[in-house]
């Protein structure tokens, strides 16, 4: 838990600090909870433990282009329990209420692990290092200092991340149910590759400023090293986009 690497005072102000909570988008279809449900329910919360869920007490929230369909981009609320050191588990969200929906999962793997996958593999994993430095991946509700150093944890991290629920962004209509199959998301390497609205919506709902976000971690580039699939979506989106400072793709063949 990430509480074994920080300090006692910076750990408990992550569990404690406050945030917004975000309506969700679509409300699956269905009947309301029949009394026997309800009584099932409330058995099972009695009797029953949910020891695995206890220990996703991390929460971080980012932005998804869909690796095949780079156009297809979604906010990410993640809840996350930190394994180890190098490993880390999340499932996904489309808000942080108790009516949010679940919409896929990332599995959060370090540098060192990373070095250890087949070449095959790596096509699944996607670099982190444009999203920190971007300003576009946050903590909500936790001192800066406790943030900033979640995220230098974070440099040159990777995660392999599935969506099965595109529950809908700004201006589009979201499906009520997961439907089709599961879609390999990516991470923004580029200045200008998320769609503006996407960034300033979630920025008006949590109360957070991107730009401020990303100044504050300019002292990050020092600690970024080149990552495979930086430019894997270079390219490919409908806006021009610009490098990051500090986000260099470990695979880019030198100009000749």
């Amino acid at each position: 838990m990430m509480k074994t690497y920080l300090p006692l005072c910076v750990a408990l102000a992550l569990f404690t600090a406050p945030f917004p909570l975000l309506a969700e988008k679509p409300t699956p279809p269905g009947d309301n909870k029949t009394t026997t449900t309800q009584v099932l329910e409330g058995g099972a919360a009695l009797l029953q433990s949910n020891t695995p869920l206890k220990d996703f007490d991390i929460y971080l929230v980012g932005f998804h282009p869909m690796k095949d369909d780079p156009e297809n981009q979604m906010e990410a609320h993640h809840y996350c329990h930190q394994v180890n050191q190098d490993f880390a588990q999340c499932v996904l969200f489309d808000g942080n209420t108790k009516n949010a929906n679940m919409t896929g999962v990332e599995y959060i793997i370090s540098e060192k692990l990373f070095a250890t996958l087949p070449q095959e593999e790596r096509q699944y994993w996607h670099p982190h290092n444009g999203e920190i430095l971007s300003g576009q991946l946050i903590a909500p509700g936790i001192p800066k200092v406790a943030e900033h150093r979640l995220m230098k944890d974070k440099m040159n991290s990777y995660g392999k991340t599935w969506h099965v629920w595109h529950t809908g962004g700004p201006g589009e209509q979201g499906a009520t149910l997961p439907l089709g199959p599961p879609m390999l998301a990516w991470s923004f390497n580029r200045d200008g590759e998320a769609k503006p609205e996407l960034v300033s919506e979630r920025d008006k709902k949590l109360n957070v400023n991107t730009d401020e976000i990303r100044q504050s971690r300019q002292d990050l580039q020092a600690d970024a090293r080149p990552q495979s699939g930086v430019d894997a979506l270079n390219g490919k989106f409908k806006r021009p986009s610009q490098p990051i400072p500090g986000v260099t793709d470990s695979d880019a063949k030198p100009n000749p």
